[in-house]
């Protein structure tokens, strides 16, 4: 089969354990795309976030990002699909929040916004350690008041909400309350978040349409992803490839699984399936 559009995660796939993008990886990437393949950033970070990655790999990719919420082409700055929260739905969203005193986080797909002052520490010593190098437009919300101002102000823009939790247990009747509310999908890409979107939208819906835009068959799309938010891709993908640290229902939903994140997993699939050319140190062959 030859796969002509390529869908990679970007946490724990893209990246290795210091978030970076090797320089092999880099490489094949580069190779897939001279071959006339389309490669694809597909995350659960919000747009302006996901492609400073994709600009890092140093192709012209299209960005997957919010989970499936937010689909762009980035070289001619088309926005091909959005999906917004809307206004009722993320204040009813927000009540949830509120009666858990759990503090949220909404992004549109150009900014930030959070309830956590913990997270704005973080997120600045991140800055000054070097751990981040570009820089979001975030903005701190210090009341539940000034949430439903921002919500209400950015109605036609919130694609997605999510809570980030040390204490994973108390995650389980949180879930189970937003579980009641309809139009809503519930996701995780970790043990201690909960991400969520409007109804309908996934990865694998994005990719879908992203497949269709550039009218590729099914069969001739190739998925690589390591949690739970890539399975719907890699169960749509012609083949879904899972990544050696992947978590173990990922791995039995894969066609297929290659090396971590730290191996060079993502090069190793791509000459194993996508490129023509392989490579002269044969430790990148993956089999």
């Amino acid at each position: 089969m030859t796969y002509k559009l390529v869908c990679i995660d970007i946490d724990g796939t893209l990246l290795n354990s210091k978030s970076k993008i090797t320089d092999t990886t880099k490489a094949a990437i580069k190779k897939a795309h001279n071959q006339g393949v389309h490669i694809v950033v597909s995350t659960g970070r919000m747009y302006t976030d996901a492609a400073y990655y994709s600009d890092l790999v140093g192709v012209k990719s299209p960005v997957i990002a919010s989970n499936g919420a937010f689909i762009k082409e980035k070289d001619k700055g088309e926005v091909i699909y959005q999906s917004v929260l809307g206004e009722q739905l993320a204040l009813e969203i927000l009540e949830v929040f509120r009666s858990y005193r759990i503090s949220p986080f909404f992004c549109t797909p150009h900014k930030f916004y959070y309830g956590s002052i913990f997270f704005k520490l973080f997120y600045f010593l991140a800055q000054l350690s070097g751990q981040r190098r570009n820089v979001l437009d975030t903005e701190y919300v210090s009341s539940w008041q000034r949430w439903r101002k921002v919500l209400r102000q950015e109605r036609e823009n919130i694609v997605k909400c999510e809570v980030i939790h040390r204490n994973i247990h108390s995650l389980g009747p949180f879930r189970e309350r937003l579980q009641r509310i309809n139009h809503l999908e519930i996701i995780n890409s970790s043990k201690h978040n909960i991400e969520l979107t409007a109804k309908g939208v996934s990865k694998g819906r994005a990719v879908q349409i992203l497949a269709d835009f550039y009218q590729v068959e099914r069969e001739a799309v190739l998925a690589i992803g390591d949690s739970e938010n890539d399975v719907s891709m890699l169960e749509y993908a012609g083949m879904g490839i899972a990544m050696g640290n992947a978590a173990a229902v990922v791995k039995q939903k894969a066609d297929y699984v290659t090396d971590t994140n730290d191996r060079d997993g993502v090069a190793k699939a791509l000459y194993k399936f996508v490129l023509t050319e392989q490579p002269a140190d044969r430790q990148y062959e993956f089999s």
